[in-house]
């Protein structure tokens, strides 16, 4: 636990869950009746409500993106590097958002809750959902804060899809679009990983398919397994190599098949940990509205077609090893804003992290992530009036 709270910390946080009673069409062709999210804020929403930044989170990602929920937190949120005083996320000058996407497994709606029909939980019947999806449900939590324009809408991975999303289907909306360790539409060898770990946990025998709630049983293996398969995506041959080479534990071979090399008792305790805090079925979601997701199928598969109605102006950020979205996968987005006449930066990032490089406080990183932010903060009307 943090002894005392860090100066550059947002302290002590709070979530905030916050309830819609408007129905919800989704892409499927189902409708949520109601539903709630949970929420994470940070910093002071000014007078016009012109300094709002929305973070969009990853696959494994939730609602608590920086501080602490007691003094006896072990570790801040999970972007904590990023987002408080003095951060590249400045909470001094911006209010921050931070949600659980509608799915998800961390309080806002998802399989895990009740369903209205049955009195059990969702499970498996809970609907499939998808970037767009997630989009229109922040839409309205923009309207219950008053926010007719995010400052910038950020995210990384899942969370830069989501912020490519927003400008495409809400291009008034937002002023900036942070877009890190992104692609415009998922490759078909990352299709195949996500297709590999849904079946390590449909075919776990305490899935039940899906229905393993009611059972009180929970897919550990099959999750165990589906994260150690995405953490190896997540990490590069350099990191791993520097971080654990071929040690052995015990420092000689044993001969049997118990974990001996150091890399992999790491994988095993990824997945024992995730395995015990994520919702399978969430996992299947979540994966699923990856793989969906492809904003220039409706623009006739022409991406600069697709962004052409674009206001905002983008940051996009890639890194050197991430191979699960590789640098030419953020030149694909450059490349096509460029073609639609948008203003757009671009940096490719040294990093030895691979995909995890987005959350990792590398220097070179966190000074351009947070020289363009001065730029959204200089943007707010309010600040340009002062001036």
């Amino acid at each position: 636990m943090p002894q005392t709270i860090p100066e550059d910390s947002v302290g002590i946080v709070t979530p905030e869950t916050i309830h819609f009673d408007q129905p919800l069409a989704l892409a499927c062709g189902r409708t949520l009746s109601s539903y709630d999210l949970i929420i994470e804020t940070y910093g002071t929403l000014n007078a016009d409500a012109s300094n709002a930044v929305l973070v969009c989170h990853a696959l494994s990602g939730n609602h608590h993106l920086a501080g602490y929920h007691s003094m006896e937190d072990k570790k801040p949120g999970w972007w904590d590097s990023a987002i408080g005083p003095g951060k590249p996320i400045d909470t001094n000058k911006f209010f921050v958002i931070g949600l659980n996407n509608l799915g998800g497994c961390h309080g806002s709606t998802g399989p895990q809750s009740i369903n209205p029909d049955t009195d059990k939980p969702f499970g498996p019947d809970f609907p499939i959902v998808t970037v767009p999806d997630w989009v229109e449900s922040q839409v309205r939590l923009a309207d219950h804060f008053g926010i007719k324009q995010w400052a910038a809408v950020v995210g990384g991975s899942l969370g830069g899809m989501q912020a490519l999303q927003w400008s495409i289907d809400h291009p008034e909306r937002l002023r900036h679009c942070m877009v890190i360790a992104s692609a415009p539409k998922l490759s078909a060898q990352n299709i195949a990983f996500n297709e590999v770990a849904r079946q390590a946990i449909s075919r776990d025998p305490d899935f039940n398919d899906g229905h393993f709630y009611e059972h009180d049983l929970v897919p550990k293996t099959g999750l165990m397994l589906a994260r150690m398969l995405g953490h190896i995506t997540y990490l590069s041959d350099d990191g791993m190599r520097e971080k654990f080479g071929r040690d052995l534990r015990q420092g000689t071979i044993s001969y049997d098949f118990t974990p001996q090399f150091e890399i992999e008792s790491y994988l095993r305790y990824q997945g024992e940990r995730f395995s015990t805090a994520f919702d399978a079925n969430t996992y299947l979601l979540m994966t699923k509205a990856l793989d969906y997701f492809d904003p220039a199928a409706a623009f006739n598969h022409s991406l600069p077609h697709a962004l052409q109605q674009a206001q905002c102006k983008y940051m996009v950020i890639s890194f050197t090893t991430d191979w699960r979205f590789s640098p030419e996968r953020s030149r694909e987005i450059v490349d096509a804003l460029v073609e639609a006449e948008k203003q757009v930066s671009y940096a490719e990032v040294d990093s030895d992290h691979g995909h995890d490089a987005f959350l990792i406080p590398n220097p070179r990183y966190m000074a351009i992530f947070g020289a363009y932010m001065q730029q959204v903060a200089a943007d707010i009307p309010a600040v340009k009036e002062a001036n």
